[in-house]
């Protein structure tokens, strides 16, 4: 089992949405020798999206890939593979350079199952200039059957690689993923598929491996968990438990030791009870997260009664 998973590591695109991509270039280029040096096929280092369709002011380097920028600071590649996120909606096509001129490797384009005839679009376009591609199905836990497979007649035909079961909210359980990977197998036999979780009810490792065992082959996950909100699976937890002879747990730990400590008294992920709920509710974790910023942050019962009381519902313009 595992020996033909690969690891994409998303700390600092998926962790940067905890603290607004501040990374420095240091710790970046450390996570990077880090991960090679623990055998982890790719690292996700950030979103291609273009800074003027999203009225960036201030430049934000992981938020908006620049090729030069990271031609300068990974002069060398190692093994492990760069990939980046792009939304629909927010990458300009003049932006994307052909791949044997860029560092990134593999593109992954984030959609929702309405907006896949435009992701598609992103995949060709990133394939024909040479990349890996994915595409990754957004917020899937509320999906009308009849909605997914016309969008999978689309996706089965498309050049696109591998295809992600992205669990949003952190609201499914292993025996959910393994319904949702048969179904993706069975509509969609020609693809490779992806596992992106959330760990809202401490399933994240759980999910990733029940995907794992049921023949997903691409697993996210970041170091120390982190990433927006409850987090993601641990990379440190698929190092250790898959058996595949060139992963080595040793540099995450040097890594979690030199950098995640001090990031976690500053930042906070993981799984905390406002996020717990809102994987327990299947809702997107706005609302929760809003609250650990208020000062009634630790009134966990009182969240639950705004939550779950019908006139704090979401409007249904917002749904």
């Amino acid at each position: 089992m595992g020996h033909r998973s690969k690891i994409l590591d998303c700390t600092i695109r998926d962790g940067g949405l905890v603290n607004n991509w501040d990374f420095s270039v240091e710790f970046v280029q450390d996570l990077y020798n880090s991960l090679s040096a623990a055998g982890v096929e790719y690292m996700e280092i950030g979103y291609k999206n273009s800074p003027k369709l999203l009225n960036a002011t201030e430049p934000n380097p992981w938020r908006f890939l620049d090729d030069n920028f990271l031609k300068e600071i990974f002069p060398e590649k190692k093994s492990t593979k760069f990939s980046a996120l792009v939304d629909i909606g927010r990458v300009d096509p003049n932006d994307i350079l052909p791949r044997d001129q860029s560092v990134l490797d593999m593109i992954r384009v984030a959609c929702y199952i309405r907006e896949v005839d435009k992701g598609l679009e992103l995949v060709q376009m990133f394939h024909d200039l040479g990349y890996e591609t994915s595409l990754n199905i957004m917020a899937l836990s509320s999906v009308p059957e009849k909605q997914l497979t016309k969008a999978f007649d689309m996706v089965r035909e498309s050049p696109v690689d591998v295809v992600y079961i992205v669990d949003s909210f952190g609201s499914l359980d292993p025996a959910d993923i393994e319904h949702q990977v048969k179904r993706f197998q069975e509509l969609i036999p020609n693809k490779e598929l992806g596992i992106h979780t959330h760990n809202n009810m401490q399933l994240a490792f759980a999910n990733t491996l029940a995907a794992m065992q049921n023949g997903v082959t691409y697993l996210d996950s970041s170091v120390y968990g982190m990433g927006r909100a409850a987090g993601n699976c641990n990379t440190e937890l698929l190092v250790s438990y898959i058996q595949k002879p060139s992963y080595e747990l040793k540099p995450v730990l040097e890594m979690i030791e030199r950098h995640m400590l001090d990031m976690r008294q500053k930042w906070e992920w993981g799984y905390i009870i406002p996020y717990m709920i809102s994987g327990v509710l299947n809702e997107h974790p706005r609302v929760a997260m809003a609250y650990r910023d208020s000062a009634d942050r630790d009134k966990f019962a009182d969240f639950y009664d705004k939550v779950t009381s019908p006139e704090v519902s979401v409007s249904p313009a917002t749904k």
